[in-house]
């Protein structure tokens, strides 16, 4: 009895300074107030120009007044009707305070020219939420929502501020409150627990169950599934490495997966340096460039070379001298005084260009050979 007490106690000042508002002018209007707070009814525009207006609480009148004055107000010690705009206020709500409540209006003649209704419904408010999270047998993490105190409560999760996508959440269960989600899913989830008069909210950071998932050959046998990391023992002794067409167990050590050459090299051996398919043309292209060079360099070389043995020795003449003959004629056009004087006919000399040295200085000397003609 002391515990129920204790906690309606608490419900109590949970709810106290908790208000909600509610436009009662359409009819049929549905209304919500925190159980122990306030309620604020819009029940029309204005009262000051009615003539007659009365609140019913099903068949007992609650409010009655007309133009500026307040004829009766049955809760008045924790209410209060402003005519100038309409508004009825209602403190300290009560579950009984539930019910049904009509608003009609009377013309000067007493004639009845509006009738509506509002329901008006009390709740309790949420007073606090508890979170409480599990790993399960595979892996997934389930997370529990509860709240304490609070009428028709509804729950919501997030991860990051934002909602859960079908990628993350496993399954929901709306019975239990809780949610399960996947293997590889963390971060800081948020349960929030709301109902018409009140909203909390509870946040923790999710961290996976430590699982991973792992996805081998073990002794012939395909092994797709998670396990538990640290637990661990499948996949440990024999490493999945592709060789050619075939799937070949190795030793312990993991190996590097090579499809070309046939061959699996394993770090840390001493075996032979082997490429791997997507290197091929890389070093093709190496190779190339060092041919180029290679031939390039071989001909420069080469250009150097013959242009050094074309190169005139020093000490060499500068010309090249060509003799021509020189014939000695007699002309037998011309007389002369004495008959053994002859005339001396020149023939062209040619000079071969040499490269220029630099040579001594002196006279240079022309030879001919001479033939005496007859």
């Amino acid at each position: 009895m002391e515990a129920v007490f204790g906690l309606l106690v608490m419900l109590l000042g949970v709810s106290h300074g908790v208000e909600t508002h509610c436009d009662g002018r359409q009819d049929g209007s549905q209304c919500y107030g925190p159980l122990g707070g306030t309620v604020v009814l819009q029940l029309m525009d204005g009262a000051s120009q009615k003539h007659r207006y009365e609140l019913k609480k099903e068949s007992m009148i609650i409010l009655l007044g007309k133009l500026n004055e307040i004829i009766t107000n049955s809760i008045k010690d924790r209410s209060v009707f402003t005519p100038s705009n309409g508004i009825f206020r209602i403190n300290k709500l009560s579950r009984t305070d539930s019910s049904e409540y009509t608003l009609s209006i009377f013309d000067s003649n007493g004639t009845q020219t509006s009738k509506k209704t509002l329901h008006l419904s009390i709740q309790a408010p949420v007073s606090s939420v508890l979170m409480d999270s599990e790993c399960l047998s595979q892996g997934e993490m389930k997370v529990s929502c509860s709240s304490e105190g609070g009428d028709s409560p509804q729950y919501s999760w997030t991860l990051g501020g934002r909602a859960l996508t079908d990628a993350e959440l496993y399954s929901e269960n709306k019975e239990e409150n809780s949610i399960t989600l996947k293997q590889h899913v963390s971060g800081r989830v948020a349960c929030k627990v709301w109902n018409h008069v009140s909203s909390v909210s509870k946040e923790e950071d999710i961290m996976n169950c430590g699982f991973i998932y792992i996805n081998c050959i073990s002794n012939g046998t395909a092994i797709s599934q998670w396990v538990f990391a640290a637990n661990n023992k499948l996949c440990i002794q024999s490493t999945t490495v592709t060789v050619g067409k075939e799937t070949d167990i190795v030793s312990p050590t993991p190996s590097i997966n090579i499809t070309s050459f046939n061959e699996t090299v394993t770090p840390g051996s001493d075996g032979p340096w082997y490429l791997s398919t997507d290197a091929l043309p890389i070093m093709a292209g190496v190779l190339s460039a060092l041919v180029i060079f290679l031939v390039v360099g071989v001909a420069v070389t080469c250009a150097l070379k013959k242009k050094k043995n074309n190169k005139p020795k020093e000490g060499e003449d500068d010309q090249e001298v060509t003799y021509a003959d020189v014939r000695m004629v007699q002309r037998q056009q011309r007389q002369v005084e004495q008959r053994g004087k002859v005339e001396v006919e020149y023939g062209q000399v040619k000079f071969s260009e040499r490269p220029r040295q630099t040579q001594p200085a002196g006279e240079d000397c022309l030879y001919a050979n001479g033939r005496k003609g007859r």
